[in-house]
């Protein structure tokens, strides 16, 4: 065997060693927490004013809408898809708002009214326990 042809398979080798650790480096963390349901507040903080924004959460911000009694509960990332400000909930028309260019968006994350033109990310959401959870939809 030649000199060049051993350094190309040794070469080749590494690079297929390297594969699973490439994959797994360049993979989101929450790829793989993707299918799991995560703790984001109580109810009892969501009780207090029908909304938790829980900013710091393990899938990342998350605003949650509703009562520990409500069948359905509205989960979304509440990040703005033009300019990244944070939206808050107008209960009173049931639509999220942006404070910093007028985007609005349904309560399905669906934009409403631009300049955002990308709905928001949208989360299942249930009570567990005394739990808020959700998981990625």
């Amino acid at each position: 065997m030649k000199r060049r042809d051993f350094i190309n398979w040794v070469g080749l080798g590494w690079i297929a060693s390297s594969l699973p650790v490439a994959i797994a480096a360049c993979s989101s963390q929450t790829t793989s927490a993707s299918g799991d349901w995560q703790t984001v507040g109580t109810s009892a903080e969501l009780d207090k004013t029908g909304q938790l924004l829980a900013k710091n959460s393990p899938v990342g911000p998350v605003l949650v809408i509703g009562t520990s009694k409500a069948k359905n509960l509205t989960a979304v990332n509440p990040t703005c898809t033009h300019a990244g400000c944070t939206v808050a909930w107008k209960a009173d028309a049931k639509k999220f708002a942006c404070p910093c260019h007028g985007s609005e968006f349904a309560v399905d994350g669906k934009v409403q009214k631009g300049p955002a033109t990308n709905p928001l990310k949208t989360y299942a959401a249930k009570i567990e326990g005394n739990s808020v959870v959700v998981k990625p939809t």
